[in-house]
């Protein structure tokens, strides 16, 4: 237990707490009130009541993380007496064993139990760890998701690519070019989330159908484009060993990491396309940048990182309708750079507008260089948008979450089809 990290310590809180144990602050520290939750949820799970985080404990926790646990088919049993004893839904078990026939279990066979709840938290910092598990928690719920790694960040971290639909319409959603705009992970992440719960029941979301959705759009999703910049902000420099008086020495020789845009190497992603990126380096020493730091610096060449160089791979690899990209803002859309979007790119940046309640950029706001968006209109001449959720200073707080996903989910479900 002693060696568990802060943001690990939050992950377990913001379980403990959607379980119903926990309900005050998360805060990281493992104090009265953590431990007498502890003792709770281990009384409840016929574990030894330490209040302590001992191995036992923290493997079931890990299953509640995950959200499912594995079950082999008894003698007897029926789809409805299954869920019934695992207090979820036979539904949600029906969609995590595609081909299962709920008249004729087989005896011996082994599925999936999804567990009654939305594993994607929106209580807690969202580290990279946290997201890896969601993704393969959602897979073995939600088996027609799909996903890859398109690379590896500087530190070695997956740069996970998810797909939903099967449609011809491919759209790319991406999250996380800056560090401390973490936020827009877990927000692609929850959409995500919320549409597989309702697609697999042919629901509805906000008037869409999402098998109307399903079968007209694939839409390719890349929740955090900067993974080892998201982790130095929510977990501090600590774990860099032998790279953190570097880090520290780029952040002004600071501990506090929330300011931070960049990659590990110091390097401002959304800064690093062959978008007018001479031309922005030209700009540098105006802005006072003469090196790496946390934000702003373009790096060394265009797509020098190997984030920002899968990010461009993956979109010239897939003929797309349109791109988004998450930051977090002024609850702005931009849409334009240098006149080379298409005419139908306002029309559509209306209609984003609408949905989120959102400014359109005018035309006379300033413009960005070397940006995503930027390389993207420029490039392809399809219509590209940089999303500003959000207001406030970054990293923007958890409580801004719900009015954040209330403003977007409509714009996500829009920019698929339209």
């Amino acid at each position: 237990m002693d060696n568990l990290s802060k943001s690990r310590i939050r992950e377990i809180q913001g379980l403990l707490n959607k379980l119903g144990y926990y309900t005050y602050i998360i805060d990281g520290i493992l104090g009265n009130y953590s431990k007498n939750a502890i003792k709770n949820f281990q009384n409840d799970n016929n574990l030894n009541e330490t209040g302590q985080l001992d191995a036992q404990t923290l493997n079931r926790i890990d299953q509640f993380i995950m959200g499912y646990v594995p079950y082999t088919i008894q003698k007897g049993d029926t789809l409805y007496n299954i869920a019934n004893a695992f207090k979820t839904n036979v539904w949600r078990i029906i969609a995590a064993n595609p081909g299962i026939n709920p008249f004729m279990l087989e005896i011996g066979q082994s599925i999936i139990i999804p567990l009654n709840y939305q594993v994607v938290p929106t209580n807690v910092p969202y580290t990279y760890d946290i997201m890896e598990n969601n993704i393969l928690a959602l897979k073995k719920r939600y088996p027609m998701m799909m996903y890859e790694s398109i690379g590896e960040s500087v530190d070695g971290r997956q740069l996970y690519h998810i797909t939903i639909g099967n449609g011809s319409n491919h759209v790319i959603y991406n999250g996380t070019h800056h560090a401390n705009e973490w936020i827009t992970s877990p927000l692609l992440m929850k959409w995500l989330e919320n549409f597989l719960e309702v697609y697999v029941r042919r629901g509805t979301i906000r008037g869409y159908n999402t098998e109307d959705i399903w079968n007209r759009a694939t839409i390719h999703i890349v929740p955090m484009v900067n993974p080892d910049g998201v982790d130095l902000v929510i977990n501090g420099a600590t774990e860099y060993g032998k790279n953190k008086e570097q880090l520290i020495a780029w952040n002004f020789d600071s501990d506090d990491f929330d300011d931070w845009k960049s990659n590990i190497r110091g390097v401002d992603l959304n800064r690093n396309y062959n978008a007018g990126w001479q031309e922005y380096k030209d700009l540098e020493g105006e802005f006072g940048i003469t090196g790496p730091g946390p934000y702003l610096f373009a790096g060394t060449a265009p797509e020098s990182e190997p984030e920002s160089f899968a990010m461009a791979n993956l979109t010239r690899n897939i003929v797309t309708r349109l791109v988004l990209a998450y930051h977090t803002q002024g609850q702005v859309i931009f849409w334009q750079f240098r006149d080379l979007q298409p005419e139908v790119s306002v029309v559509i940046g209306d209609a984003f507008a609408r949905a989120s309640g959102y400014e359109l950029a005018s035309e006379t706001l300033s413009q960005s260089l070397a940006g995503y968006k930027d390389w993207y209109i420029q490039d392809f001449r399809k219509p590209g948008y940089t999303i500003e959720a959000g207001l406030g200073e970054n990293p923007l707080p958890l409580d801004q979450f719900d009015m954040m996903y209330e403003n977007n989910e409509e714009l996500l479900l829009l920019a698929s089809i339209i």
